[in-house]
């Protein structure tokens, strides 16, 4: 019996979300579910499709502009090793302790990056819009969400993550006050901003609650999920690297007990997790193995905002319907979801019948 969440004659009062409203769509580095993910073109199909946020990843060039992109790496998001004017630059530097061998960002000047373009990284998606798109600065990004929202007279806000803090930090490259710098010039620098800032890392995000009122968001990380359905944790992604670096034992997996929680809420406004952190599946069973997560956030005061959502990649138990597993979510009392197919989410949200109070 597959998975299915859908209301039907059911109705409920209202939204199990932490302040009623309905759950947020994000548009997971745009619409990279059919065009070359953190693109000017990306993000604008995103847009189109219904989502209520974006979200570009920030790297630091050489000359410290902000750019798009999902690591600081340009190897598989871009052309770059087809390029032989830039085979030199490939280098080798301690990427959040693992010896890495690529294409950096922070090796490039911005004029440098604008001659790249952006390529789907994954085989099974869309390939024919390779080649055509360039690397967008984050100023670019605001410039065309602030002129859509005009255009269409609605408000789509933007999800930056700090990439790789410590990582850019050790370059002479931090990406917070230059974050701060481009919001404050865009009138996005305040409580009421359509912003919400995230991070892997916990330091970073402690001083930048020290320097804006803009929406923060602790991300949760895990390696994978074990046969039993149980997360399992190896580096890079068990801890904070902030916490490697310091030597503070706690793990992605330790910051979701009620303690840790609450200790997030002193400087964040919410979580980020991993979607199997709220609910997984052991082998081939049909029956999700929920956890409290969402209701120990919400105790906190912390909205949660799940990662992500792919229809192209759905566990066997949805029987290949997205809905199904928008819905589950959904009806767990999620905030928000990141998803690489905006529509699918739009309309699944669109399609429940809830009652507000």
């Amino acid at each position: 019996m597959a998975v299915s969440a859908t209301l039907s004659a059911q109705r409920i009062a209202r939204w199990r979300t932490l302040d009623g409203r309905q759950p947020l769509v994000l548009g997971h580095r745009g619409a990279c579910g059919y065009l070359p993910e953190h693109t000017l073109e990306g993000y604008r199909r995103a847009i189109e499709l219904g989502a209520d946020y974006v979200e570009p990843d920030l790297v630091s060039t050489k000359d410290g502009h902000l750019i798009a992109r999902h690591e600081p790496i340009l190897d598989d998001t871009t052309d770059v090793k087809t390029r032989s004017e830039f085979a030199s630059k490939k280098s080798t530097k301690n990427l959040d302790g693992i010896k890495t061998t690529a294409f950096f960002a922070s090796d490039f000047t911005l004029a440098e990056i604008k001659r790249l373009r952006a390529v789907q990284p994954r085989a099974n998606r869309p390939q024919q819009f390779n080649g055509l798109y360039q690397i967008p600065t984050l100023v670019e990004i605001i410039e065309m969400i602030q002129g859509e929202n005009s255009r269409r007279a609605r408000t789509v806000g933007i999800y930056p993550e700090t990439k790789h803090p410590s990582f850019h930090s050790a370059l002479g490259l931090p990406l917070e006050d230059a974050l701060l710098a481009i919001l404050d010039r865009f009138g996005w620098n305040n409580q009421y901003a359509p912003v919400f800032i995230q991070s892997f890392e916990t330091g970073n995000l402690k001083y930048l609650r020290t320097e804006t009122k803009c929406k923060i968001v602790q991300l949760i990380d895990a390696d994978d999920v074990g046969p039993d359905g149980k997360l399992t944790y190896a580096a890079p992604y068990d801890k904070p690297y902030n916490h490697e670096i310091l030597g503070d034992g706690r793990g992605f997996g330790d910051l979701v007990t009620k303690a840790n929680l609450a200790d997030i809420a002193t400087y964040a406004n919410g979580i980020g997790p991993w979607k199997p952190y709220i609910a997984s599946f052991a082998g081939s069973s049909t029956t999700p193995i929920a956890t409290s997560l969402i209701e120990d956030a919400h105790a906190a005061g912390l909205f949660v905002h799940a990662y992500t959502f792919r229809n192209d990649s759905l566990p066997a138990q949805y029987q290949g319907k997205p809905a199904n597993e928008y819905n589950q979510f959904f009806l767990y009392g999620v905030d928000g979801l990141f998803t690489d197919f905006v529509d699918t989410a739009f309309a699944a949200r669109e399609a429940l019948q809830f009652v507000l109070p």
